[in-house]
């Protein structure tokens, strides 16, 4: 049985722990602030496990400093054995880790005698080569905790270790921020906006009004063949390269209308064939 083995890191505040415990939901075996020189062990041992352990995740970051200093070359060692190791890097903005830290009311854990910032700063500097290598980077900015939650679930969810690409469709607003986890970023900015019509503003892309309304013109239509076309053009070329997920977003001005009706289409075009489709509305509850 091949070991699926993530290995989370980034900023302190930046949703680690959240992420943990989705994966330790999905399954997955968590440790945390493992000593990177026990890896080899620790697999080792996970491997010759009566238990079938199939799934493991791992925290590592700043708190463990040998990490930074030997992550490279041990994980390189690793995956010449045949290990599947991916590097997970969480990542938010300095004001927003303030805030949770604030809300928290806990101290940042490189603070020292310093302030937060001063604690963020420094661990910024200490991860930036780490952050650099990561397989995948997720900003969780924009995200609350149930969504990073669902991002983790869509993601990770219903790995089998054999088969194709999972392909991660995700709509979001651009005026809620970029969603920083992307693979493809499509705008649909250019369509017919729904939100300008009094009877569909505050619906969203998923009722049958606002479909109708968005896919009834041909640039819809022509727009979604199109993508489509690239798409699977796409798929088998990433698949070659060995990514396990590929994550294709669809924005719109706020994320409720056009970018929910066309990522819709999107999975319902793709449903069916030998890769998962899976669908995430990131932005579709924000005013």
């Amino acid at each position: 049985m091949e070991l699926k083995v993530v290995v989370i890191s980034g900023l302190s505040g930046s949703g680690k722990s959240t992420a943990v415990k989705a994966l330790e939901d999905l399954g997955y075996f968590c440790v945390d602030n493992l000593p990177v020189t026990l890896l080899p062990k620790f697999l080792e041992v996970c491997q010759r496990s009566s238990g079938g352990i199939s799934r493991v995740s791992l925290v590592m970051d700043a708190r463990e400093g040998d990490f930074l200093k030997e992550y490279g070359d041990t994980v390189k060692g690793l995956r010449e054995e045949g290990y599947h190791i991916e590097l997970l890097f969480f990542d938010a903005s300095d004001e927003m880790i303030l805030k949770r830290y604030s809300e928290t009311r806990r101290r940042h854990p490189l603070a020292g005698s310093g302030t937060a910032t001063d604690g963020i700063n420094k661990e910024r500097e200490d991860l930036s080569e780490i952050r650099l290598i990561a397989d995948r980077v997720i900003d969780t900015t924009a995200l609350n905790v149930h969504q990073l939650r669902e991002l983790i679930f869509q993601t990770y969810g219903d790995w089998s270790g054999e088969g194709g690409l999972v392909i991660n469709l995700l709509s979001f607003g651009y005026s809620h921020g970029l969603p920083f986890n992307a693979d493809m970023v499509m705008d649909v900015r250019f369509l017919k906006n729904p939100y300008f019509v009094p009877e569909m503003k505050w619906l969203t892309g998923e009722d049958p009004k606002v479909v109708g309304y968005i896919m009834g013109s041909a640039e819809s239509s022509l727009f979604v063949a199109k993508l489509l076309n690239l798409v699977r053009f796409l798929i088998p070329l990433y698949e070659k390269e060995g990514k396990a997920y590929l994550t294709i977003a669809i924005g719109c001005t706020g994320g409720r209308h056009r970018s929910v009706a066309i990522t819709n289409e999107m999975a319902r075009s793709l449903e069916g064939g030998r890769y998962k489709i899976k669908v995430l509305h990131r932005d579709i509850a924000k005013a």
